[in-house]
C-alpha cells in the first residue's frame, strides 16, 4: 500500500438486522484494498439524535490506515452504504448503514461534501464513546482530547452492547 494516513470512521445502523449490517459494513471497509483496519471499538446502542422518530442505533468506530485521499475514501464509503440499501431521503432519518468520516490525519476541509473534521463529532457521545474505547489518547483536531469531549458530552441514551464487531486487524 502506498503512503498511508490515519482516519476515524463512525458507523451506525438502525434499520434491518442492525448488528449484521454493522458487521457487514465493517467487513466491507476492511476489504477495501487501500484500507487497513487498525482498531475496532465496542458497539454501542444509542438513541437517535435529531430527525424524525425512529428506532435506536447501533454505533461503532473503526480506526484505519488508508492510501486514499479523503474524497476518494468518501466515495468508497458511499458505495458500501449503497450496497446495504442506504437511502438518503430525510436528514438525520433512519438508515440501514451510515458511515461518517470523522477525521483524516488531522486534515481540515470546509468542502460541503466532506467537512473535516466532522462538524458535530465533538458533541456526539455516540461517536466519542466508541472512539475513546478504541483510542483512549485520541484527539479531535480543533477540539481537543476525545476523553475531555466525552466527559462534557450528554451520555444519556448510550449504552455499551455486549456483542462486539469482529474485524480482521493488521497482524491478526
Amino acid at each position: 500500500m502506498p503512503a498511508t494516513r490515519t482516519a476515524v470512521l463512525a458507523l451506525g445502523s438502525n434499520l434491518g438486522d442492525r448488528r449484521d449490517i454493522l458487521q457487514g459494513g465493517a467487513d466491507a471497509i476492511a476489504g477495501l484494498p487501500e484500507v487497513r483496519v487498525t482498531a475496532v471499538s465496542p458497539v454501542y446502542e444509542t438513541v437517535p439524535v435529531g430527525g424524525p422518530s425512529q428506532p435506536d442505533y447501533l454505533n461503532a468506530v473503526l480506526l484505519i490506515a488508508t492510501s486514499l485521499p479523503p474524497g476518494q475514501l468518501l466515495g468508497r464509503l458511499h458505495e458500501i452504504e449503497a450496497a446495504f440499501d442506504r437511502v438518503r431521503l430525510v436528514r438525520w432519518g433512519p438508515r440501514t448503514l451510515d458511515i461518517d468520516i470523522i477525521t483524516v490525519a488531522g486534515e481540515r476541509s470546509d468542502d460541503p461534501d466532506l467537512t473535516l473534521p466532522h462538524p458535530r463529532a465533538h458533541e456526539r457521545a455516540f461517536v466519542l464513546a466508541p472512539w475513546h474505547d478504541a483510542d483512549p489518547d485520541a484527539v479531535l483536531p480543533g477540539h481537543g482530547p476525545v476523553a475531555d469531549l466525552l466527559a462534557r458530552a450528554d451520555q444519556a441514551g448510550i449504552r455499551r452492547s455486549p456483542v462486539p464487531l469482529v474485524v480482521q486487524e493488521e497482524g491478526s
